[in-house]
């Protein structure tokens, strides 16, 4: 028996081994050349727009400032959360719905964007994403701007009257589709991990509870992650939602600690259904965020071959099934884990090689 388990965990090492590399060989692009390493401004300017995938929503809220220097700061945040959703990671720009305190030009006529950050907009930005999506379309929400709590429930600030984490979760309940990634950065957002967990759901706060109730830095380190190398920790060429929460998460650690202050925002996450954030991948959160891309890479990747893309998806699941079966490793017996993550990890290869079959 002894034997057979070891032989049984060899081959899974193997296949992992290439499983992993062919992924990442077809994933990961060219290294930049040094000039534009060196010129980040020049590269920015030419960079060619990220392939668009029409099966794609945001909506990004900027929430009332209070005063001017917190207006401006929200306000800026979510136009870079836009620019880098529709140049970067493929988003349609008539498919995502910029909301500000103050609204003077902005982003070209013809685009959603344009509303001020009032609940009647929020609820219009659902209605017409609910309209448009299917079920296999990905939605992505992300609220800047400052948070309340009343010991009760959780609210994200807005001009006027202002919705609850319950709201809200009525809101994303409401939608066709279960593939949701959901990012309040305000204070007391904690709040709002329990109401809106759900299959398909990733929720990432920047406080742990309601009673963090200070301004919170968690937004322009979230914001930094989606386009910046170094969030990119398995070296990919993909930056997952786990890895741009990690990487917000310790920056935002890092400042209070060159400031010497005590911590008042700890960022969580929940990605299992269960309602209960952590603040890292534990307890059976990570699994579903470490394989949720905002990117449009498999469809850049794909081209016109449907079957392809069809593939590059299939692999996805295959991948998030890989990891929600380690976080249930230790209530398993183990001749049945090393079994089963054998099975996943033979499909996952053979699609593999069916996939660099194809691109030939």
């Amino acid at each position: 028996m002894r034997a057979a388990r070891v032989t049984s965990a060899a081959l899974i090492v193997c296949l992992a081994s290439c499983a992993c590399s062919a992924g990442a060989e077809q994933s990961r692009p060219a290294a930049p050349a040094a000039k534009d390493q060196q010129q980040p401004s020049v590269a920015k300017a030419t960079e060619p727009r990220a392939t668009v995938d029409p099966n794609k929503f945001a909506l990004i809220v900027a929430g009332a400032g209070g005063e001017e220097t917190f207006t401006r700061k929200f306000g800026a945040q979510a136009m870079q959360l836009y620019e880098a959703t529709t140049t970067k990671l493929g988003f349609d720009e008539k498919q995502v719905f910029l909301l500000t305190e103050t609204v003077s030009g902005g982003p070209e006529e013809g685009t959603r964007a344009g509303a001020r950050s009032t609940a009647d907009e929020v609820k219009k930005a659902f209605a017409s994403i609910k309209a448009a999506a299917t079920p296999d379309s990905f939605v992505l929400v992300v609220m800047v701007g400052h948070g309340a709590f009343d010991n009760q429930q959780g609210k994200f600030n807005l001009l006027g009257p202002d919705l609850t984490a319950k709201d809200y979760a009525g809101l994303v309940n409401g939608l066709p589709t279960k593939r949701v990634v959901f990012v309040n950065c305000a204070s007391s957002s904690g709040e709002f991990v329990k109401p809106l967990s759900g299959d398909g759901h990733v929720i990432i706060t920047a406080t742990r509870s309601g009673n963090e109730q200070n301004a919170t830095n968690f937004a322009e380190h979230f914001i930094d992650a989606l386009a910046n190398s170094a969030a990119d920790a398995d070296k990919s060429g993909r930056i997952s939602v786990l890895e741009a929460f990690n990487y917000a998460t310790k920056l935002t650690a890092d400042w209070y600690k060159k400031k010497d202050r005590l911590a008042t925002e700890h960022p969580l996450i929940d990605d299992n259904g269960d309602g209960v954030g952590h603040e890292e991948a534990t307890a059976g959160d990570g699994a579903l965020a470490k394989t949720t891309y905002l990117d449009s890479k498999p469809l850049e990747q794909a081209g016109a071959d449907a079957e392809l893309l069809r593939q590059l998806g299939e692999r996805q699941k295959l991948e998030e099934a890989i990891e929600k079966l380690k976080l249930r490793k230790a209530e398993m017996k183990e001749e049945d884990y090393l079994a089963e993550l054998e099975r996943l990890l033979v499909q996952l290869a053979k699609l593999n090689e069916g996939m660099k079959a194809r691109q030939k």
